[in-house]
């Protein structure tokens, strides 16, 4: 019965649903009560969220319990943050529209190729396999904990652009319009995948975004962030220690993420022709 339960989309969504909600109530009230600066509320707050997850990951047996937060983090973030605000200015409204662009579409994305609770991504499945009894640490720090901190980190200039009311700036705009081209580039690339799966050829795909770049979704996600941090660094430039969470994020892609794709791709015939054509991230021809 459970294993029936567990293999349903719909149900495995209401699951998902409880957890989540679960984790924001405990994130948001352990937020209230805590006696810090706002921003370290945030971070302990997130990683008592983070532990929620965690455990119900560790009660299914499956790390993918966590796929959604690395998008929905940020939107319960900004939205707490933006009705406790005593003011609404044009740039914490640009910025809070972008960022729920960006966790829509991939919260969208990630339902959309979602299986159920007994579907693991792969390469979760693949450090259990490599790591054994050194698993459950792993799964903590480095698939849980490491990528909450990670977004938080991303996320931190847009709550100090609504927690300071940062005033308008026309150079802002231009970061998040780059933020906003990056979400495009994000969509069209996942939409052409999907498409690509869909017909089954297999092998690797070499049209559109992906004709050059074998990593066009990757640039995206590295941009996203890139805009959000310097749209508030280009009004308040003593904060430049604020884009370190999208270089952490941009280093994570760059030596983590990246070359374990590739890795994979790796296995497939006529792997190293197909790399010598294409750039890592870049869209442009080689």
């Amino acid at each position: 019965m459970m294993d029936k339960i567990l293999n349903s989309r719909a149900a495995s969504f209401i699951i998902l649903l409880f957890v989540y909600v679960l984790s924001a109530a405990c994130g948001i009230v352990s937020y209230i009560f805590l006696p810090f600066a706002f921003w370290l509320n945030l971070l302990i707050a997130d990683i008592i969220s983070t532990i929620v997850v965690f455990v119900f990951s560790i009660i299914f047996q499956n790390a993918s319990v966590y796929d959604p937060y690395w998008s929905v983090q940020p939107l319960v973030i900004l939205s707490a943050f933006a009705i406790g605000s005593s003011s609404v200015s044009l740039s914490q409204i640009l910025c809070i529209i972008v960022i729920f662009l960006w966790g829509i579409r991939l919260t969208a994305n990630w339902a959309y190729t979602f299986h159920g609770m007994k579907h693991q991504d792969w390469r979760y499945s693949m450090l259990k396999d490599k790591t054994q009894k050194l698993y459950p640490l792993i799964n903590f720090l480095g698939i849980h904990l490491f990528p909450t901190l990670v977004v938080y980190a991303c996320v931190l200039p847009a709550v100090f652009m609504i927690v300071y009311s940062t005033p308008f700036s026309v150079v802002s705009v231009l970061f998040f319009a780059l933020s906003i081209c990056a979400v495009v580039l994000q969509g069209t690339a996942d939409f052409q995948m999907h498409k690509f799966r869909k017909i089954g050829q297999g092998g690797f795909i070499r049209c559109g975004v992906w004709k050059y770049s074998r990593h066009p979704n990757y640039l995206g996600e590295i941009l996203m962030w890139w805009g959000i941090a310097l749209a508030y660094v280009c009004v308040v430039p003593s904060a430049w220690y604020l884009c370190t969470g999208a270089l952490i994020n941009t280093l994570m892609f760059m030596f983590i993420s990246i070359p374990m794709a590739d890795k994979r791709q790796s296995r497939k015939e006529g792997f190293e022709e197909y790399k010598a054509q294409t750039r890592m991230l870049l869209p442009i021809k080689k």
